[in-house]
């Protein structure tokens, strides 16, 4: 009977602790980003500059810089963006949760392969490691996320980081 009353609490804990873990990945970290601008780099200055855009959706997370996606939509067309941004060399949208149904990776990835959207840079080095990139679709819709850069995908393997890559933000001790 002892073994009946400790595998069933082994069976509980487990199921707790991943009914957590869920909860916590999918809903627990996100919270909706209230404000914010989109902005592309030029191809003139290198730095970001605003578009105008409509119905911006954000969710964030504190627990990583690449949790970040966002929705909206924009006037400009993709000639004109193409002359006057920089493009990504390559975008592969992360998922999103589920929730947050206006963002879907896997259609997106799509619009990127076949040419119905183009990835811009919106900004270089959001966080250490990390650039921002937008998609925008043909018919003016855009999804944003936070992707990896070659130093940021450096300092998480483990490879020498090199002189291109700028130095790592002190560490807080608390």
């Amino acid at each position: 009977m002892n073994g009946k009353i400790v595998g069933l609490a082994i069976m509980l804990s487990g199921l707790i602790a991943g009914t957590a873990l869920y909860y916590l990945q999918v809903y627990g970290f996100y919270q909706e980003v209230e404000g914010g601008n989109v902005e592309l780099v030029s191809v003139v200055s290198n730095l970001p500059e605003p578009i105008p855009f409509d119905g911006l959706t954000a969710i964030d997370a504190d627990s990583s810089p690449i949790r970040y996606r966002a929705c909206f939509t924009t006037e400009y067309s993709l000639p004109l963006l193409t002359e006057s941004y920089v493009l990504a060399d390559k975008a592969t949208p992360r998922n999103a949760p589920g929730w947050f149904e206006c963002f879907d990776a896997e259609a997106i990835g799509t619009a990127l392969e076949d040419g119905t959207a183009l990835a811009f840079i919106g900004q270089k080095n959001i966080a250490y490691g990390v650039d921002r990139l937008v998609a925008i679709t043909a018919d003016g819709r855009g999804f944003v996320w936070h992707e990896l850069n070659e130093c940021g995908e450096k300092s998480y393997d483990g490879t020498v980081i090199g002189e291109t890559c700028p130095d790592l933000p002190a560490q807080s001790s608390n």
